[in-house]
């Protein structure tokens, strides 16, 4: 297919040869298939994100660093460069977590290159070569369910060993990928979309959206393995944290102990309105495929 202008430039630096399609469009971004040489890779062109609102804007980016201070005056009164730098620096985000995680051992897109707000990264494919379904498009056993709630769980914990929160980690953004012949034919889940991925010790709302994430894979699983549901992974796993008692092989039970404590009415109130803003962008996910 033809390339679209934001690949052109791509092309021209020899950072790809070809596009051979679309893989999809949402609201955030575009992601074309595309090789170079005898690989084949995901372009990721990132959309100007308009559809987010102010104040999750604020929670995400939390005490993110911009090296540059003409910038971060910018970016603090709202300047239309410093809506330019902020969606920058939002999109710079995703590929410093990626290089991060993939780092650390954790399954996310091996990223290539950033180029003129385009990521190159790799193309997590099924067992027959085509780009890997979503969870929320495959149906599990509840021995599957279990294994894969398993596996993202330690994901979780492995991510937050390396000082990162996901931030919007559902059914939505992890992909089921196969490690092929070779490797026994095994499925394995694989995280993606990470702009919004925030600095665990950092960001003061860390630990709501580690709960958050945390009970989206409850949620998801729990459908296929009911017995899930009643697992309360997120407290007991940030607890340990804070704890300075997390390893990436810390066993964990999913049970835990709440201490009797005030009710911070704000704070309740707070998590009903992300848990409705969350609903509604998962039935706009939904909706849009």
């Amino acid at each position: 297919m033809k390339a679209p202008p934001r690949l052109q430039s791509l092309m021209e630096e020899g950072l790809i040869d070809t596009v051979v399609r679309q893989l999809m469009s949402g609201k955030e971004a575009m992601v074309f298939v595309v090789r170079n040489g005898e690989h084949t890779l995901c372009a990721k062109i990132y959309k100007e994100a308009t559809h987010r609102s102010f104040r999750q804007a604020v929670d995400y980016t939390e005490n993110r660093r911009v090296k540059n201070s003409r910038s971060a005056r910018a970016m603090a009164k709202g300047s239309k460069f410093g809506r330019q730098e902020q969606e920058a620096a939002w999109q710079s985000a995703e590929v410093d977590a990626l290089y991060r995680l993939a780092a650390a051992g954790v399954r996310v897109p091996q990223p290539y290159n950033f180029h003129d707000g385009v990521l190159l990264m790799e193309l997590v494919t099924d067992a027959h070569g085509d780009a890997a379904p979503r969870l929320n498009d495959v149906a599990f056993t509840p021995e599957q369910a279990l294994t894969h709630h398993a596996t993202l769980i330690g994901e979780v914990v492995r991510m937050l060993c390396a000082g990162v929160v996901h931030g919007d980690l559902s059914e939505f953004n992890i992909l089921l990928a196969n490690t092929g012949v070779e490797a026994g034919g095994a499925d394995v889940p694989v995280i993606i979309d990470l702009p919004q991925a925030v600095d665990a010790a950092g960001n003061n709302h860390a630990q709501r959206m580690l709960m958050r994430d945390v009970g989206n894979l409850r949620d998801f699983f729990g459908q296929f393995a009911p017995e899930l549901l009643a697992t309360e992974y997120g407290p007991e796993i940030w607890s340990m944290y804070q704890a300075g008692m997390l390893a990436n092989d810390t066993p964990l039970t999913g049970r835990y102990e709440r201490q009797h404590a005030d009710v911070d009415m704000l704070a309740v109130l707070r998590e009903i309105d992300d848990a409705r803003a969350e609903d509604a962008a998962r039935r706009l996910r939904m909706a849009g495929g």
